[in-house]
């Protein structure tokens, strides 16, 4: 949901709100973030560590960054995100603040209130930004929708009880209902 717009918000207002308020800077729009329930805290604690290992046990240099995490998406400090799951595999782009520049992968986990924002907002921009891979993880339906942005674009809609192969990393597939 878009917060009360007075004027263009910039990076400095993002990162001056006060102590404890959450949101998002998309087009100028400051877009407040309601907390997250369990269900969601427990997907992208589940996620983040399936995800985590797998990069360990293949000794890969990708890192992953659950949410608050702050992501420059096109590092232009106009746009200014914090998906739920953000896995970096370019260092260059890790910064004291966050990320500069687009994930490879992003995970959003829906809530009521973030529906509209993940399945059209978001989509949009991460496509354009240049984000490799992108999953919208519904708890609410059981469903997972990915995205896979090279070469040919691919989506794909999985259920919580399907191995969804992830894009970006061979050998990895990820069984939702295996992590609740």
């Amino acid at each position: 949901m878009a917060l009360p717009q007075k004027q263009v918000y910039t990076s400095e207002d993002y990162w001056n709100l006060p102590e404890g308020q959450r949101a998002e800077l998309i087009d100028g729009k400051l877009y407040a973030m309601a907390p997250p329930n369990r269900i969601h805290q427990e997907l992208v604690m589940g996620l983040s560590a399936a995800v985590r290992q797998h990069i360990k046990d293949r000794r890969g240099d990708c890192k992953v960054y659950p949410s608050p995490f702050a992501v420059n998406l096109t590092a232009n400090d106009k746009v200014w995100v914090e998906p739920d799951i953000s896995v970096i595999c370019d260092k260059d782009k890790l910064s004291d603040r966050g990320c500069e520049g687009a994930p490879d992968w992003i995970i959003e986990i829906v809530s009521p209130s973030s529906t509209r924002m993940d399945y059209f907002v978001k989509l949009f921009k991460y496509r354009t930004a240049g984000v490799r891979e992108y999953w919208i993880v519904n708890p609410m339906k059981k469903a997972v929708q990915t995205y896979v942005f090279e070469d040919e674009e691919d989506s794909n809609l999985f259920s919580f009880d399907d191995k969804i192969p992830v894009y970006i990393f061979d050998g990895l597939t990820i069984k939702i209902s295996d992590l609740l």
